[in-house]
């Protein structure tokens, strides 16, 4: 019709959809023409309906030759111009039967009330669930035996090569979007999309006036629910980040304590919490926080540590050492390696392990290669993953995160003394010209 390009009439009660048209695929030798599940049920449709089987294998030749052209897929049927090997071009149709319109209402109500459906659509799936509510529903998505008719300018009144062809190739594009079968039964992706929004914003917003909904005890997962953001209502904005945490409360008030409580620890640790509760803030609302690692789940030995880096007071900081097995020195250089590199830092203080030869066997050069002078090179006593010079106050520790982290030995410790590098000859060189 004039002015309605791409348009089609539908059966009463459904709406217009667009036509969707593919490029010829190129050719496939030696290719399966479906590999999801729901491409091969389209196949073996086809094939258990043809009646005969030499004009499958030849349509299947013709496939996989790349002798179909351009494919146009419009509810209840799929065209396409078929080559023959002597060049003579025929019009094929394959034609599926729509769905009615209660058929779609039911439809869409299953896949309204489940998250999960949406979100598989939303990716290009079909699981096998979906199909199995909806036939649990009285809908058939999938064609059976006897379900996809043919029609072809060849004269064959039963599927013939050109149209078995037709049918490997939309097994094809099939694969990479099960709306293509969705189409053919009636509905259009945009279409559909825009339904199922109407009716999660339905569901989301409940009967006029029916006040508060009691919960129903049978939630969606919520996997599922961000899954299918795209159709779901927006989601409400973000809150605006917070430029610095709150004011800890002062909890004296002239009020004697509970037995075995100390107020100030108890006021440090609320501010404490106040300040990470701030960064983690910060850090869900960044462009970037997708993107980032997980922060280490902290032992309370290392928690103990990450508080005593605040500097709560010598009162609290006594606690916490006795609290992590340490004395106030070891603290104070438990604090030191933390105040480094965080976690990883703490974890060479305290850790004694063997690396893999191949990573010493990498130091080695890379430690030989730094001085030219052999007279001039430091020798090195090597102990696991520890590394000191011979005859002096200097050691390089080998991290886990494949790092160099350099040591000096003071008052009769090894204590840090800087932060970690990927070149150990530089960590030893700058740790000599301090000494």
């Amino acid at each position: 019709m004039p002015g309605d390009e791409g348009q089609m009439y539908l059966d009463e009660g459904a709406s217009a959809a667009v036509e969707r048209t593919f490029e010829a695929l190129p050719a496939a030798p030696g290719q399966a023409f479906a590999r999801s599940w729901w491409g091969q049920a389209w196949l073996k449709a086809l094939e258990d309906t043809a009646l005969d089987g030499a004009q499958v294998k030849l349509g299947r030749r013709h496939a996989r030759a790349g002798a179909v052209g351009a494919v146009s897929v419009r509810p209840g049927r799929i065209t396409a111009v078929v080559q023959d090997r002597d060049h003579t071009r025929h019009r094929s149709d394959v034609l599926l039967q729509q769905l009615s319109a209660a058929d779609w209402d039911r439809f869409l109500d299953l896949v309204a009330d489940r998250a999960g459906h949406i979100a598989a659509l939303l990716d290009r799936d079909m699981p096998p669930v979906l199909v199995e509510d909806a036939a649990a529903a009285g809908i058939e998505l999938l064609p059976g035996i006897g379900d996809l008719e043919s029609e072809c300018s060849c004269g064959a009144w039963d599927h013939c090569a050109h149209s078995t062809a037709l049918c490997y190739q939309l097994a094809r594009l099939l694969d990479q979007d099960p709306f293509v079968l969705l189409l053919m039964r009636g509905r259009g992706e945009q279409e559909l999309l825009d339904e199922l929004q109407a009716r999660s914003a339905s569901r989301a917003e409940g009967p006029a006036g029916a006040g508060v909904a009691e919960p129903s005890g049978a939630g969606v997962p919520a996997v599922e629910a961000y899954a299918a953001r795209d159709i779901l209502p927006p989601l409400p904005a973000p809150p605006a980040p917070v430029a610095t945490p709150g004011t800890p409360p002062v909890l004296g008030g002239g009020t004697p304590p509970a037995p075995g409580v100390d107020v100030a620890a108890l006021e440090f640790l609320i501010g404490d919490a106040a300040a990470r509760a701030q960064l983690m803030l910060a850090d869900a609302l960044s462009p970037r926080h997708p993107d980032g690692p997980p922060s280490p789940v902290l032992t309370p030995a290392q928690d103990a540590v990450r508080l005593a880096a605040a500097l709560p007071g010598a009162a609290i900081s006594a606690r916490l050492a006795a609290g992590s097995g340490r004395d106030a020195r070891g603290l104070a250089s438990a604090v030191r390696a933390w105040e480094l590199g965080g976690a990883a830092g703490l974890a060479v203080l305290e850790e004694d392990w063997t690396p893999e030869p191949e990573a010493l066997a990498r130091a080695t050069s890379r430690l030989a290669a730094a001085w030219e002078d052999e007279e001039t090179r430091p020798r090195l006593r090597v102990t696991r993953n520890r590394w000191t010079v011979v005859g002096g106050a200097a050691q390089l520790r080998y991290g886990r995160d494949g790092r160099w982290w350099p040591y000096r030995r003071e008052g009769g410790q090894w204590v840090p003394a800087g932060p970690a590098t990927d070149d150990p000859a530089g960590a030893l060189a700058g740790l000599s010209a301090e000494a």
